[in-house]
């Protein structure tokens, strides 16, 4: 006889797999360092860290729930010896039930001062590249007689975004839209398969000076595309010591995260977070768990020091 934990999780995993068949590319990947992680939401911050910056993200969603959300990203990115051109590679993989999509895009900025002593700057950024996506029907319980879950999905789209990015050396502010691109892919049997809708990321963060030892930084992030929910993402982080990062974040019905990152050496930070869900599907996972690393490298006449964006 099958336990009634067993139907639950099957109930849960088919709700999965009907809103990945519903709503490809409806929303991104979502981060809670997202606030270390700004190069994938707005191409504007390419060369802003004003070193070679290498950023390696691992998250995996809903932990004991088969299918559920896996995402890996990569993003690299430096000025170049005009200051004013930043450039970045962004790589990211997202794996949902039997589907997988990967997104490969390379960012462009350029930078202007607003004010006189140059403390505030505002990028413009433009990214190009493509996005796959798959499915394999056969990964678990997936398998289907209907005739959508028979065949596999094999699309390539082109991806064209832009962002702009208002800071200084003491807040931020960014609006982006990561792919203007609309297109609809296999639409034999279901138009919405593999629709891009446009999507909207709205940033901002400030740091404060609690004491000599301790900055805080209050951030947020908020999520837009037509047809889905509106997701917004708040967070304070406290950096201690240059050294020590703690951090508290909310994602708007839907969880909350605690942080942790340790800034290694000057060049190296690596962080830890975990999401607890505050939905009902919170009795069915044990969390969402993400690492990140980051490694800079400094350049020739360029003095490296920690930053907090």
């Amino acid at each position: 006889m099958i336990k009634k934990s067993s139907i639950i999780k099957r109930i849960l995993i088919l709700t999965l797999v009907l809103w990945v068949e519903e709503s490809f590319s409806q929303q991104d990947p979502q981060y809670t360092h997202y606030m270390y992680n700004t190069m994938s939401v707005n191409p504007a911050y390419a060369g802003q860290r004003d070193v070679l910056s290498i950023t390696g993200l691992y998250r995996t969603q809903w932990v004991g729930i088969d299918g559920a959300p896996k995402t890996q990203t990569l993003g690299i990115h430096s000025p170049l010896r005009n200051e004013r051109v930043g450039l970045g590679l962004v790589v990211v993989n997202d794996n949902l039930g039997p589907a997988s999509e990967t997104y490969v895009n390379a960012n462009i900025s350029y930078t202007i001062p607003v004010d006189d002593s140059g403390t505030s700057k505002l990028s413009f950024g433009i990214k190009g590249g493509f996005h796959l996506l798959s499915t394999d029907w056969s990964k678990g319980i997936y398998q289907n007689p209907d005739v959508v879950f028979n065949e596999n999905i094999n699309l390539f789209s082109p991806t064209i975004g832009a962002g702009i990015y208002l800071h200084s050396d003491r807040w931020y502010l960014g609006l982006s839209a990561p792919n203007f691109i609309t297109t609809n892919h296999y639409d034999d049997f279901q138009e919405s398969l593999a629709t891009e809708r446009l999507h909207y990321f709205l940033i901002g963060g400030l740091v404060m000076e609690a004491s000599e030892t301790i900055k805080l930084k209050p951030a947020f992030l908020v999520k837009a595309v037509s047809g889905a929910p509106i997701i917004a993402d708040l967070s304070l982080n406290a950096l201690i010591n240059d050294k020590l990062t703690l951090g508290l974040g909310y994602r708007w019905d839907d969880s909350v995260s605690g942080l942790v990152g340790f800034q290694i050496t000057d060049g190296l930070m690596i962080g830890y977070s975990y999401d607890a869900t505050t939905t009902k599907i919170n009795n069915y996972n044990s969390g969402t768990h993400e690492i990140m690393m980051r490694f800079e490298l400094q350049q020739i006449g360029r003095l490296l020091s920690p930053r907090f964006f």
